[in-house]
């Protein structure tokens, strides 16, 4: 198993905690004004669930599991989980509904997604970093509010609500972050 140092850890990251795999939910590193600085990973291990969290020095080593990453686009929701094919080889792999979590609500049809395979196995899914959403619903503006401070709900044709800045209104599509559901731009298509 390659070992890495633990700040170079990233969001979606497989690593080998003893012989068990666990996918890096989040990763921070700290860097303290006084001490040593140190990396924070959340993770949650593949075999039962359980979710983890351990520190280390941002110069330990960690394993890194192997993982096979490959391009799939997604095509549906069902009850099993989310579908996914392989653009060349039209294969279809199921990702069951925990692997995905709340990243599922940004998921949208033929959107290719990296997905993490240990021993053909999904494990872990990364979604683009950013995505296109039309806007079906926006608050109104209110009268007074200056454009640099603030912002209004909104909600996006998937589902979800975000808060946009107020000239943004119903029927414009807007450019999303995936990793936390904040409004980056208009679309420019």
């Amino acid at each position: 198993m390659p070992k890495i140092i633990a700040s170079s850890v990233r969001k979606g990251n497989v690593l080998d905690l003893d012989g068990k795999l666990a996918v890096v939910m989040n990763a921070e590193n700290i860097h303290p004004g006084k001490g040593t600085p140190v990396t924070h990973l959340e993770m949650r291990r593949i075999a039962d669930g359980v979710k983890i969290v351990e520190r280390y020095r941002t110069t330990d080593q960690v394993e890194r599991a192997f993982v096979e990453e490959i391009d799939y686009n997604y095509l549906f929701e069902d009850e099993s989980g989310y579908t996914f094919m392989h653009p060349e080889t039209y294969d279809q792999i199921v990702v069951p509904k925990d692997v995905i979590g709340d990243q599922a609500v940004w998921l949208d049809e033929n959107m290719t997604c990296t997905i993490s395979l240990h021993e053909g196995n999904p494990i872990a899914i990364e979604l683009p970093q950013r995505v296109t959403f039309e806007i079906v619903e926006a608050d109104p503006v209110v009268k007074g509010q200056t454009a640099s401070s603030s912002y209004k709900p909104a909600l996006l044709s998937n589902g979800a609500r975000i808060m946009v800045p107020p000239h943004i209104g119903s029927g414009t599509r807007v450019v999303v972050m995936t990793a936390d559901g904040s409004y980056v731009e208009r679309a420019k298509d």
